[in-house]
């Protein structure tokens, strides 16, 4: 809130940048909160083409179409093509033939994503216990009707028309809609509150959901709508009184079957409808056991922590040296009371972070212009799969030695050794390499497979890199490269205790004070967030067959309740015709169950 914080210098990854503007409390970049906004900076001599991991933001023209700026962006591509070198080894050819097309969508569409189709079921599986509950005061509003026939036959005795009954029948059916949507919001309200500190998984901007005036609106509409709805069974039904049976008394006879009809065919549907629900809910559940079922590809996630790190250029030029920094931090943690091992990598898995390229075996032919398929890259420190808790399915991992000495080796996962060469052990002594010429990488392991994209995804074919290699660029073999911001993972049996974080910043920041730690969680937080949406739904469904359950109980039990002070007489001449009490609540029983047969059918 300081405007003279303009002009001011910020230090950022130790390097010094002015503050040239301040965006607003509310801001957000699609659904991230922002603290600081840096420029990108391309340097059009280094760029070639294959370089398409950016996303672009565009505001439409006014009447301008997606499907008309994804025709204009088709046109541009082989322009694209023709403006900008290939990369070394490959060919404009090859980008042709890979035929890229645009991608535009909308950004509600890239915000809300599969999130919309999860909320739509949950919004019709609301909306059936809404009709339960309809289905339930209509029925009790059914009862309070058929009490008041004698004073509805007086109403219209004395010249009331059946269009004024049917009003006033409408009107107090809309009142207490109109109340209970009062009550409702006052629900509503608690429990948006719980929903946001539960922070459900993936459901965007979840700060910014509130109870605002288009939703008042809405349960203003609904809740007049719900009124009528219910309300309409005994309006239309009572409207027009019976005179002649009204006035003789007929509430000292049994009630007809025909006056049982409505109430029964309402609590039918009840059941029915609490049924899809519990199903649903069924399958739910089944389906979150299944993927709990799922071997993630590690083991005891509550005990690694997870750290990410950046070593700037700005503070260490050379790339070995930033190798053996992340090393030096390395043995640090490892010397922290109870941490069994530490490894760090270039993302984590299940955490959405990471970059694909193709993948070239030197004993596959390709084509002057064939693409492989994308794999899943990522460069890990020796001991990543003994931190994470995986498995070394075949061969070696790597060492110190491979990483100082840049011997060109490669580890991949089982999945990408059984797709290339048939089984683990015969992917050892392969070599592959991630363009189409450069250094050749022998492969001195095969590693077991991780569900990185998630538990409901299959796990990806996985290359693995060492922390600092020679040739990895494509324009250059003798290109050092080296991974400057990493993924520490630590495995301990203190995990999660008082002060253990503070031993690990500590360790850190005795080999170096200026690194932030950045992204802190447990494995285990990452696993339960990649389940985060499956166990929404499931609660979600959860409380909607739970209440579905509950208001076919309640509409079973009002109707048997009624039915019985209706047949009271009835019970009494049967009891005194020699009828036992267990026949006579078999009989009631018997309709009950009845009811809920159908309704199950």
């Amino acid at each position: 809130g300081d405007n003279s914080a303009i002009g001011r210098t910020l230090m950022v990854d130790s390097q010094p940048r002015e503050i040239i503007g301040v965006l607003p409390d509310t801001f957000r970049f699609l659904d991230r909160n922002v603290s600081i906004v840096l420029p990108y900076r391309f340097d059009r001599s280094k760029v070639t083409l294959g370089q398409f991991s950016f996303r672009g933001i565009a505001r439409l023209k006014p009447g301008v179409t997606i499907d008309q700026a994804s025709a204009d962006v088709a046109r541009m591509l082989p322009i694209s093509l023709a403006r900008f070198p290939a990369p070394r080894g490959a060919s404009t050819k090859m980008f042709e033939e890979v035929r890229l097309g645009p991608n535009l969508r909308s950004l509600k569409d890239e915000l809300v994503g599969e999130v919309k189709t999860v909320l739509w079921v949950l919004m019709g599986t609301i909306g059936m216990v809404f009709l339960i509950a309809c289905a339930n005061v209509a029925n009790l509003l059914l009862v309070r009707a058929e009490s008041r026939q004698q004073e509805l036959a007086i109403r219209a005795a004395l010249g009331a028309g059946s269009g004024r009954i049917a009003r006033e029948l409408l009107l107090e059916s809309a009142t207490l809609g109109i109340f209970g949507g009062i009550v409702g919001l006052g629900l509503a309200f608690g429990g948006l509150r719980l929903l946001v500190a539960l922070a459900p998984g993936n459901l965007p901007r979840l700060g910014d959901i509130s109870l605002d005036i288009p939703v008042l609106i809405f349960t203003l509409v609904l809740s007049i709508v719900a009124g009528l709805l219910f309300g309409s069974i005994p309006a239309f039904r009572y409207a027009r009184a019976q005179l002649g049976t009204a006035l003789r008394g007929a509430r000292t006879a049994s009630a007809s079957r025909e006056r049982h009809r409505a109430r029964n065919t309402l609590v039918i549907a009840q059941v029915a409808l609490a049924l899809v629900l519990l199903v649903s809910s069924g399958l739910m559940i089944r389906t979150f056991q299944a993927l709990r079922d799922v071997h993630p590809g590690f083991v005891w996630p509550s005990e690694v922590l997870t750290l990410r790190l950046s070593i700037p250029s700005s503070q260490v030029k050379e790339d070995t040296a930033v190798a053996r920094m992340h090393q030096a931090i390395m043995d640090k943690i490892a010397a922290v009371p109870g941490v069994t091992s530490v490894a760090l990598a270039s993302t984590v898995t299940m955490s959405g972070q990471g970059w694909h390229d193709p993948l070239f075996a030197e004993d596959r032919t390709y084509k002057e212009s064939e693409v492989p398929p994308l794999r899943f890259f990522k460069v890990v420190s020796p001991g990543y799969m003994k931190a994470m808790g995986g498995s070394l399915v075949a061969g070696r991992d790597f060492t110190w030695t491979d990483v100082y000495d840049l011997r060109p080796v490669a580890m991949v996962s089982e999945t990408l050794a059984r797709e290339l060469w048939g089984q683990p052990s015969a992917a050892i002594g392969k070599r592959v390499r991630p363009y189409p010429i450069g250094v050749w990488r022998e492969v001195v392991g095969v590693v077991g497979d991780m569900r990185d994209d998630g538990l409901n995804q299959k796990a990806p074919a996985v290359a693995y890199w060492p922390l600092l290699t020679l040739g990895f660029s494509p324009t250059a073999d003798d290109t050092l490269f080296v991974q400057r911001s990493v993924s520490y993972v630590i495995r301990s049996n203190r995990t999660g205790s008082t002060g253990f974080l503070a031993e690990i910043g500590q360790a850190v920041w005795s080999i170096n004070a200026n690194l932030p730690l950045a992204g802190v969680r447990t494995l285990q937080e990452i696993y339960d967030a990649s389940l985060a949406r499956t166990s929404f739904t499931l609660v979600m469904l959860g409380i909607a067959g739970a209440m579905a359950l509950l208001l076919g109980v309640t509409g079973i039990y009002g109707v048997i309740s009624y039915s019985v002070s209706q047949r009271t007489r009835e019970i009494g001449i049967r009891v005194a015709l020699g009828a036992q009490a267990s026949a006579v609540r078999r009989m009631f029983v018997t309709h009950g169950l009845l009811l809920a047969a159908v309704g199950v059918a």
